[in-house]
């Protein structure tokens, strides 16, 4: 085998692996999972965003200090 054939292999390989995936991205059964994770953004969180450690100590250090202006 030549190089064009090992090539030309290769890239019908990747056109079949590109229309396997676009035919599952776009069946029918996977719209109720792709919807759900659509909606993602918009659902509610009960948990409270984490905070940044290492800012919240600067902000306190900077109080500490009495914030002079000099």
């Amino acid at each position: 085998m030549d190089n064009g054939t090992v090539n030309g292999v290769i890239i019908i390989l990747l056109i079949i692996a590109f229309a396997g995936l676009t035919l599952w991205a776009y069946s029918k059964r996977r719209k109720p999972d792709f919807d759900e994770a659509a909606n993602l953004p918009f659902a509610d969180e009960d948990e409270q965003p984490n905070r940044d450690q290492s800012a919240s100590r600067e902000a306190d250090s900077r109080h500490d200090k009495g914030e002079r202006n000099t």
